[in-house]
């Protein structure tokens, strides 16, 4: 779980970086590099960044763990 919790949450600030370049200077990265908004390529990008957000809302609603590190 540990492993799909950090990648949806790289695909997610990926997402917000790209919405950062659109926000500040109008620059969609993942049109430009997938060939425009309504290109296929970037349709899928844009699917699988938006179940990243979504997978990540359960992290706002599961128990903190406790991390327990032993160094020798």
């Amino acid at each position: 779980m540990v492993v799909l919790d950090r990648i949806a949450l790289a695909l997610v600030i990926i997402g917000a970086l790209n919405w950062g370049s659109i926000g500040l200077f109008g620059f969609d990265a993942v049109a430009w590099i997938g060939g425009g908004q309504m290109a296929v390529f970037s349709r899928i990008v844009y699917t699988i960044v938006a179940l990243a957000g979504i997978w990540c809302i359960s992290l706002l609603f599961r128990p903190a763990e406790t991390h327990v590190e032993s160094r020798s």
